[in-house]
């Protein structure tokens, strides 16, 4: 007897999964690029505009203040639309925000396109999540979120020491240009590829856009969680915006050096993601979020109570940060994926992503007023600071988000079988 045939292995995802992956990925590259792209030109902005830490923490924070309200504002109706047509609309706006920074003439110019680019670009990432929402299971989410946020690796491998290149050969408003052509490229094509996706629209509500914000926000459910999202907003923000400056001034990195740091960090950072994402959805998210804790609370203190460092040790501790870091948000996004319910997936995700811009403004503005610099080019002082902070609230947002996970278990199984499954959530 021959024997039998195996069965043909199933795909995980369909090709058109695989696309709206790609380009979400694609989108999320250029959001973020657009906001990273400023820590590494913190330094040359200092210098060029004539500004303070302080000042420069304030344009940081712009973006994130105004992503928050605005965010806040369109949560009502984030469920009552096609999320492709939202998705375009922010889009949209968002490219003539960073075309704006891209010719920012001096300081205040410069504020005010921030805070227009976060009108706009603050609300593009909740209704991204919310359409991995819409479209994939709770199973493979930990992949998705990987590959999505690997946009974040991605952004330093290509976006940052491009952007840096450019800042150096043409002046610091020369990579907003070049994300404005990416971001172009990108609308584009989600314009003639990308099908609508309001299969949440089918879900009858009677609230209008109001009475559904208030909704989602008195939930006790939500609100657990947007406290955990509070926190988890707090080490980006603080450290980021002065990275560079720190790296330069107190670790004793050439300027010119910094391209490749960023590049060899965010190579490491873009091959681990897809590997949490996979190992998040096999270990469990909360499980994978603790570890990525652990990593970066370690790695906060070591780093931030460096001096002079040789080039390959900053590459070093930076690649392990930054796992860490990703490790963290990629089993976080997975596993707040799965509080909201489906008619409400829309204002949850804007909500949740208000606080988390607003959060981080007022985390990158209290950092600003932490660190001291006496000239444009002496050390900053008191980073050391910032690093025990972000640490203490890592360890505070690691016993909230054991909480979310039970929130999620009981939701995604009897009450019978909840201890059996835990750790699967």
């Amino acid at each position: 007897m021959s024997a039998a045939t195996p069965a043909p292995k199933e795909k995980i995802f369909t090709n058109y999964q695989i696309f709206v992956i790609a380009i979400l990925s694609f989108l999320q590259f250029t959001v973020i690029l657009d906001f990273m792209v400023l820590s590494p030109l913190g330094v040359q902005l200092i210098k060029e505009l004539n500004i303070t830490p302080s000042q420069f923490s304030l344009v940081v924070s712009a973006y994130a203040f105004s992503a928050g309200i605005s965010g806040l504002l369109a949560a009502g109706f984030a469920d009552k639309f096609d999320r492709k047509k939202i998705l375009l609309f922010f889009y949209a706006g968002f490219v003539i925000g960073t075309l704006l920074c891209g010719i920012a003439p001096d300081y205040h110019f410069l504020l005010g396109a921030r805070i227009v680019t976060g009108i706009f670009g603050g609300v593009i990432g909740s209704v991204s999540f919310a359409i991995i929402t819409d479209l994939f299971k709770l199973e493979v989410r930990g992949r998705v979120m990987g590959f999505v946020q690997m946009a974040f690796a991605t952004s330093q491998v290509m976006g940052i020491p491009a952007g840096l290149f450019l800042a150096n050969k043409l002046g610091w408003h020369s990579p907003f240009i070049m994300i404005v052509i990416l971001s172009a490229l990108v609308g584009v094509v989600i314009v003639l590829y990308l099908k609508p996706i309001d299969e949440h629209l089918k879900i009858k509500s009677e609230r209008n856009a109001l009475e559904h914000l208030f909704k989602t926000i008195s939930t006790a459910r939500y609100l657990k969680t947007f406290a955990a999202t509070t926190l988890l907003a707090t080490g980006g923000f603080m450290l980021m915006p002065f990275g560079s400056t720190f790296s330069v001034n107190n670790l004793g990195i050439a300027q010119e050096k910094l391209p490749l740091m960023y590049l060899i960090v965010g190579i490491c950072s873009m091959i681990s993601g897809p590997f949490v994402g996979k190992l998040s959805d096999g270990i469990g998210k909360y499980t994978m979020f603790v570890i990525g804790s652990v990593i970066s609370i370690i790695m906060v203190i070591v780093y931030c109570n460096l001096s002079i460092t040789p080039l390959w040790v900053v590459i070093i501790l930076n690649s392990l940060l930054f796992i860490g870091i990703s490790s963290r948000m990629i089993s976080s996004s997975a596993l707040i994926s799965a509080i909201p319910a489906p008619q409400d997936r829309g204002a949850f995700m804007g909500i949740n992503s208000s606080v988390q811009q607003i959060s981080g403004g007022v985390a990158a503005f209290v950092a600003g007023l932490i660190v001291y610099q006496k000239t444009n080019t002496s050390p900053l002082e008191h980073y050391d600071t910032l690093g025990y902070v972000v640490s203490c609230s890592a360890i505070i947002t690691v016993v909230l988000m054991y909480y979310i996970n039970r929130m999620v278990v009981r939701s995604q199984v009897p009450k019978s079988n909840i201890e059996t499954a835990a750790a699967a959530a």
